[in-house]
């Protein structure tokens, strides 16, 4: 089945082309504000960046440069919202994010709401203002209004134990791209709050991937570990969060000093 977030677009969003030959894409979530180390990251040559207002430190400005800094690199720029609000996504579109996250998309309204929120008229409901959002595609703002609603995507959030009971109803809305479920919070809804392998928790995971892989939507995950990753692709999922920008940095720097200190 061809997967919504695939049928249009890919000029400016390479994780559409990626979807079309059945590729996984790779992405760092990002809580750090600082062009800088969009840069370091950006070496990489990772496929998204998973810029975080809900728990990162992000300002309007902060915003800004950091989806501008993406400019000119592999990294596609992808926003998740500090709440299930449609008028957050106004200000990360206009600064150019490809795709906006919602965070607890529990139910069918939810997710209609998310995909009219970053859909110009008549598909959606977005407000005109892309201001800054054309010179970071490196488009006009003629060819940024045809363009813009194949090619931003419309994404949520499947963290709560609820949407295991109207996940059917929520991958069936037209113009809904991916879902990447959030296996932390979803823990924590049932009580397992830092448990995320207890078998109910891999259970409700089962289920919500079951209706995600047989629906039009892509499948989004986190991987803590290359093998993990590697296990999730296979399983079909087609964007996977393979690090957090602090664990990164933390890791790197534990690394270097239990060498020296050996």
């Amino acid at each position: 089945m061809m997967k919504n977030a695939t049928q249009c677009g890919g000029r400016w969003n390479r994780l559409k082309n990626l979807w079309r030959e059945d590729l996984t894409a790779l992405g760092v979530l990002m809580t750090i504000p600082s062009p800088q180390v969009v840069q370091v990251i950006a070496r990489a040559e990772l496929d998204f960046l998973f810029v975080d207002m809900e728990h990162g430190h992000f300002d309007p400005a902060s915003l800004h440069a950091t989806i501008a800094a993406t400019a000119g690199t592999s990294l596609v720029p992808i926003v998740r919202v500090g709440a299930n609000e449609p008028w957050l996504a106004k200000i990360p579109l206009d600064a150019g994010a490809l795709g906006i996250i919602f965070p607890g998309m529990n139910t069918r309204s939810e997710a209609e709401s998310a995909v009219k929120a970053v859909r110009y008229p008549p598909q959606g409901e977005r407000f005109w203002g892309p201001f800054y959002a054309a010179p970071r595609w490196g488009a006009t703002l003629p060819e940024y209004a045809q363009a813009a609603n194949d090619e931003v995507l419309a994404i949520g959030m499947a963290e709560h134990i609820d949407v295991t009971k109207t996940i059917q109803d929520v991958v069936a809305v037209p113009g809904l791209d991916l879902l990447f479920i959030g296996p932390g919070d979803l823990a924590a809804s049932m009580g397992y709050a830092g448990q995320n392998c207890v078998p109910e928790v891999a259970q409700a995971i089962g289920k919500l991937e079951a209706a995600i892989l047989g629906s039009p939507v892509v499948l989004g995950g986190v991987a803590v570990n290359p093998g993990q990753a590697k296990e999730m692709s296979v399983r079909g999922y087609r964007a996977l969060i393979v690090g957090f920008d602090f664990l990164l940095l933390e890791r790197g720097l534990d690394a270097v000093l239990q060498s020296v200190r050996r």
